[in-house]
């Protein structure tokens, strides 16, 4: 494994980690403060700038498409774009609680998938720091537990299609040969396509307000603005991290964004909080600290054409803010998926 390459992931992750919690900063200004609770439509936005921002980086000859089947990248971005939108529709039928163990158990389900489907195996270390994570995740965030039926089934919708999406992500760079720069490119139409015809109606439903009825002010031109334009590198960071370690790790990272979020909302923004957070959070960052420890260990056992998994914690962005009928700043404050 070259210098290079490790520097490469450090950057990756980086990138992510940085671009993600300001994407949930602005965004939480945005639904919070300016009262622009469209969460499902606001992601199809940020792809669709994403989009752009990659033409015209395309144009400039910053990067060389890639041709890939037409079936397969249509499958693929309606997947990934089918996820966020179950994960928005996941918080609106199911309390706090359920919500966040339902991204809780993104992590295991992807790693019963990579064993089952793709023969991976994942050591008894590697299994116990994601344990140790898990735990100081579900103490900081998970609170009620209320369980019906109609929320129960779009939770395990929403946790397939973003399991299989993002192994996906993963393998199809791998096989195809492709940058992830090239296959967001690719993808982003067809992601912002379902997003943008299926946005409104489920932000109707989520909210009881419409979108289109919406007083524009200039403040909130100016966050939406804002918020695209972090979201071109939330989405590339995204692609680019699954791309160089593995879904798991993709999902390590998005806890320790989690808990980023809840550290700066109890320290800058004054957040309620009790001594049962901070412990969570202690407990997760021991977690990614150990898991970060063991994939380097197991790493460096394996040939140089393996990708190192590192440490890392959303919702495909795909980690947007989701917002409900009730508005609650708590809802607002916990995104989905795949960051953006």
């Amino acid at each position: 494994m070259t210098a290079g390459f490790q520097l490469g992931v450090i950057g990756s992750l980086t990138l992510s980690v940085a671009s993600s919690v300001a994407i949930v900063i602005c965004n939480k200004a945005l639904i919070s403060t300016l009262g622009f609770p469209f969460a499902t439509t606001l992601t199809s936005w940020h792809l669709m700038v994403t989009f752009c921002t990659l033409h015209v980086a395309q144009r400039l000859r910053f990067f060389e498409p890639k041709a890939i089947d037409g079936q397969t990248v249509v499958l693929f971005g309606l997947l990934n774009g089918t996820s966020i939108g179950l994960l928005n529709l996941s918080l609106g039928f199911n309390s706090i609680g359920f919500y966040q163990m339902t991204k809780l158990a993104i992590i295991p389900f992807t790693v019963l998938l990579e064993t089952i489907f793709l023969k991976k195996r994942f050591s008894e270390t590697i299994k116990f720091s994601l344990l140790v994570l898990l735990l100081g995740v579900g103490i900081a965030s998970v609170t009620d537990l209320k369980l019906n039926c109609l929320g129960s089934t779009l939770s395990g919708l929403a946790i397939a299609t973003t399991c299989v999406g993002q192994i996906l992500t993963n393998t199809m760079q791998r096989k195809l040969k492709i940058s992830s720069t090239q296959l967001l490119y690719q993808s982003a139409p067809y992601q912002a396509a379902i997003l943008f015809a299926t946005g409104p109606f489920v932000d109707h439903h989520l909210t009881g307000r419409s979108v289109f009825a919406h007083v524009y002010t200039f403040p909130v031109v100016g966050f939406i603005i804002l918020s695209c334009l972090i979201a071109v590198s939330v989405n590339f960071s995204t692609f680019l991290v699954i791309g160089t370690t593995s879904p798991v790790t993709y999902q390590v990272l998005g806890h320790l964004k989690t808990c980023l979020v809840l550290s700066f909302g109890y320290t800058l923004l004054h957040d309620p909080f009790t001594a049962r957070n901070i412990l969570g959070i202690l407990v997760a960052m021991f977690g990614m600290a150990l898991y970060s420890v063991f994939s380097v260990r197991e790493g460096k056992k394996k040939s140089a054409g393996d990708a190192l998994p590192v440490s890392q914690m959303p919702d495909k962005e795909t980690e947007p803010l989701v917002a409900t009928k009730d508005n609650s700043d708590t809802k607002k404050a916990n995104g989905v998926a795949h960051d953006c």
